[in-house]
């Protein structure tokens, strides 16, 4: 009797054997004749596919007469009409001859779309909410009538500002306004408070 077991395990063993022999040949042969393409490893999730993301974006705060204010997303190069069209459009109280929608958007700026005759619309000369006049002047989005608000600013120098801005984009410093022309050290040490980029 255990020389009949002894044999059966021989068996079995031969089959298990011949089996994975089998499928592992059989894997070879059948795999030989087709091509198989690896997918693409998915891009790197690291520090540097962020950074790369966060640098093509800005974001703004739009507020003031707008049908969604809130903090948005938008990619580097839009305009102030991108801002105001991602958050719902402009009211039916908005004074949009007030702001500039063709300016660009920089890092961290406040798009304020005043509603038509609040106090201090006509007179904003901070770039601020409607009626508060004592914020700074953002230089990537002011008016020509913002800048010529500011003391020493004409409106021709006013237009050579607006003109920088065309040429070069958002004002990433206030430093920037040196490279204007009209714009000497006294005339920045007056505007340092009273602009911002």
């Amino acid at each position: 009797m255990p020389e009949f077991l002894l044999q059966r395990r021989r068996l079995l063993l031969a089959v298990a054997g011949s089996l994975a022999l089998i499928l592992f040949a059989g894997r070879f042969v059948l795999g030989a004749g087709t091509t198989t393409v690896a997918p693409l490893p998915p891009p790197p999730a690291g520090n540097a596919g962020v950074t790369g993301l966060e640098a093509a974006r800005v974001v703004v705060d739009v507020v003031g007469a707008v049908r969604r204010p809130g903090l948005y997303r938008l990619e580097q190069g839009s305009r102030i009409a991108d801002a105001v069209a991602r958050a719902g459009g402009a009211t039916g109280k908005a004074d949009l001859a007030m702001v500039n929608l063709a300016a660009p958007l920089a890092d961290g700026e406040q798009v304020v779309v005043p509603k038509r005759g609040a106090p201090g619309a006509a007179g904003v000369g901070a770039g601020a909410a409607a009626g508060a006049s004592t914020g700074p002047v953002h230089l990537s989005t002011a008016t020509l009538d913002q800048l010529d608000s500011l003391p020493g600013i004409g409106p021709v120098t006013a237009q050579k500002i607006l003109d920088y801005r065309a040429k070069h984009g958002a004002f990433s410093s206030v430093d920037e306004l040196d490279a204007v022309p009209g714009i000497g050290p006294s005339r920045m040490d007056q505007l340092r408070d009273l602009v911002a980029p």
